[in-house]
């Protein structure tokens, strides 16, 4: 699906930085960049806004004071040069918070994130007729690859890089085992080892502290053990072992 965001940023240089990011994804629409809050009020009262990118030091209103008095039925991802507004952002449920200079593998993180959710909220609606498959861009060989997330069978780490193991094909990325497993929801998706996340879903048997998946056998870390097989267990109890 297309996700339809703006940018609200007094600094002409950091709105460049914003929308230079942006033209990597396909799936991400600016309709719109501003000054101010008081000017994207009138776009944003249509409901046509999924996402907004807003800076909190800003002439008109304070970032945080517009969270605060407006409705809420849109992502917000902080785009500040201060780190000190964090926690009180988070208090008032924003995506991410992203402070200036961005770089691009962060921004990435939160793209990833941001589709994550207008997935989940888009598959609750019964009227929705387009693409339910979520999925997540990785960066590979300098371009961004979609991933459904349901091709995927597990992420072996590799020091600095990451191998992504997937039904159609292997991807190397510049990137950490704890990075991507956080980008990844939870119900299907569980660390087993130091070197290792897996797909629950894909799992064929499991044996002692080994589990397999698509003919690897991949050990299951000691300090892991109790929580992964409470979480396999609980969650897939036509799990055949």
């Amino acid at each position: 699906m297309i996700v339809k965001c703006i940018i609200i940023d007094d600094e002409p240089f950091a709105i460049k930085v914003i929308e230079s990011h942006l033209a990597s994804f396909k799936n991400i629409e600016l309709i719109g960049s501003f000054n101010n809050p008081l000017e994207a009020l009138e776009i944003i009262e249509q409901g046509e806004v999924d996402a907004i990118f807003l800076d909190i030091n800003m002439p008109g209103m304070n970032g945080l004071d517009f969270i605060k008095n407006s409705r809420n039925n849109y992502q917000i991802i902080i785009t500040t040069a201060y780190r000190e507004y964090a926690v009180e952002s988070f208090e008032l449920d924003v995506l991410d918070y992203l402070v200036k200079p961005i770089p691009f593998n962060r921004f990435l993180k939160t793209i990833n994130k941001l589709n994550q959710v207008i997935n989940k909220n888009q598959s609750k609606n019964e009227e929705y007729q387009g693409n339910k498959e979520p999925f997540i861009f990785l960066k590979v060989d300098k371009k961004l690859v979609k991933i459904l997330l349901k091709d995927i069978l597990f992420i072996e780490s590799l020091k600095d890089y990451i191998k992504v193991i997937t039904t159609h094909g292997n991807y190397l990325v510049h990137k950490s085992l704890t990075g991507i497993t956080e980008e990844l929801p939870n119900s299907n998706f569980i660390r087993v080892h130091r070197s290792y996340t897996i797909a629950i879903d894909k799992i064929k048997s499991i044996e002692g502290n080994l589990v397999e998946i698509d003919a690897k056998r991949i050990p299951i870390g000691r300090n892991y053990a109790k929580h992964v097989k409470e979480t396999i267990f609980s969650n897939n109890k036509d799990l055949h072992i």
